[in-house]
């Protein structure tokens, strides 16, 4: 009877530990440079040119935007990997991609990209951001995701600004985000606002065991 009992015991125990849903990742697993990242890309769903239409009509419009600009940026990333170099940025010696992800995201973008006050470069908020992701489609993908969510690119400014983003893709919570900035130049509107995001992926390597303490 006791055997019959203690084997039960061990048999709930068995069936409990196997239904336990899989740990949750943490933001220090996202310092640890032990632990896989998954490059996702730029997200441009909260982006707005800031200043006039005028100014960046000669260049750009909205359709041209999403149709094309956003692919070239993005595939930069593919065709000069030591330049635009997201491994780098968490320390690590390779991620995985996965930036078909975003491209979901920027393909199904139909909005006025244009915005005329100075002030609207920068006005989301960490909970802002928590909102976005909970709304993402994954497309299968596991564990630590990165990303942009680019906010801002400003002319007057020559800056763009987006959201260093660490998502528990499994769960979709933000694991960490931080704003940065990374300064506009290069000849042609492709190359002007392509500077912006490898510069930013490097200064938050530049600060990436400073990050980690908070």
């Amino acid at each position: 009877m006791k055997k019959t009992a203690i084997k039960l015991s061990l048999l709930i125990a068995l069936l409990s530990t196997s239904l336990k849903p899989a740990s949750a990742q943490t933001k220090a697993e996202v310092f640890d440079k032990k632990t896989p990242i998954t490059w996702l890309g730029l997200d441009f769903s909260q982006m707005k040119f800031i200043g006039s239409e005028e100014a960046y009509r000669r260049e750009v419009i909205n359709a041209e935007f999403v149709g094309k600009y956003i692919p070239l940026w993005e595939n930069f990333f593919l065709k000069e990997p030591k330049k635009y170099n997201p491994a780098r940025a968490v320390h690590r010696d390779t991620v995985h991609f996965a930036m078909n992800v975003t491209e979901k995201v920027n393909n199904a973008l139909t909005k006025n990209f244009f915005d005329t006050d100075p002030g609207h470069f920068k006005t989301l908020t960490e909970k802002d951001i928590d909102a976005l992701i909970k709304n993402y489609d994954f497309l299968g993908n596991k564990g630590i995701g990165m990303l942009l969510i680019v906010e801002g690119m400003d002319k007057g400014r020559a800056q763009g600004g987006a959201w260093v983003t660490f998502v528990d893709m499994d769960n979709k919570t933000v694991l960490y985000t931080v704003f940065r900035t990374g300064n506009s130049r290069g000849f042609g509107f492709r190359n002007y606002w392509a500077h912006p995001w490898p510069v930013i992926l490097d200064d938050f390597g530049a600060d990436f065991d400073l990050f980690k303490k908070y």
